[in-house]
């Protein structure tokens, strides 16, 4: 008597979010810059405040075409995903999450970088409510930016003593910024998949 054997059901794996964050931190920290690190962010804080009007003005012509036409145009979506990279920059060298200091423009690379997909269609009427969608993640990103900000000023006493950052700190401020990154670039357009709780 045989046995019957089952066919083996193919596995498709996740398809990667289309904002991915790409971590390659060697968790060296030079403890003169953490020191100052507060002081030494404030360029990037004025900067990124004048990039953010321009942004948000540059999303409310996005939101108005994409209703429009399904689509945000090629131009808005490059303009805002600099926007987004240049963003999880700044954030990841005030949390000190990673150590160079960024660049101003948004595209070069990082220990801290974000992998944007290209613009593609999305669907009119969630571009119209996305606001309204978005909510329940803005809820999430609250508690984690909270648990981040405790984390990061931990973390700053132990660069300090040690030079280095401690890996569990640095992957717990990393998560926060991918779940951050993929949150706002819904909210800009970016993409129409929701943020994730998971790495895919």
């Amino acid at each position: 008597m045989s046995e019957s054997t089952t066919p083996a059901v193919p596995f498709d794996p996740p398809v990667r979010h289309p904002i991915h964050l790409e971590v390659t931190d060697d968790l060296e920290r030079n403890r003169l810059t953490v020191f100052f690190r507060l002081i030494l962010v404030i360029p990037h804080v004025i900067w990124l405040t004048l990039w953010a009007i321009a942004a948000y003005l540059a999303l409310l012509v996005a939101w108005v075409v994409g209703i429009v036409m399904g689509r945000v145009p090629d131009v808005l979506h490059d303009f805002l995903a600099a926007f987004l990279r240049y963003q999880t920059h700044v954030y990841a060298y005030a949390s000190l999450a990673a150590d160079p200091f960024p660049a101003f423009t948004g595209d070069a690379p990082y220990p801290i970088d974000l992998e944007i997909a290209p613009a593609a269609s999305q669907n009119r009427l969630t571009i119209l409510f996305r606001l309204l969608l978005a909510i329940p993640a803005l809820i999430v990103l609250y508690v984690l930016q909270l648990v981040a900000e405790v984390v990061s000023l931990l973390s700053w006493f132990y660069a300090l003593v040690t030079g280095n950052m401690n890996r569990g700190m640095r992957d717990l401020l990393a998560y926060w910024l991918r779940y951050q990154a993929q949150t706002g670039g819904y909210i800009l357009l970016l993409t129409s998949r929701y943020p994730s709780f998971s790495d895919d």
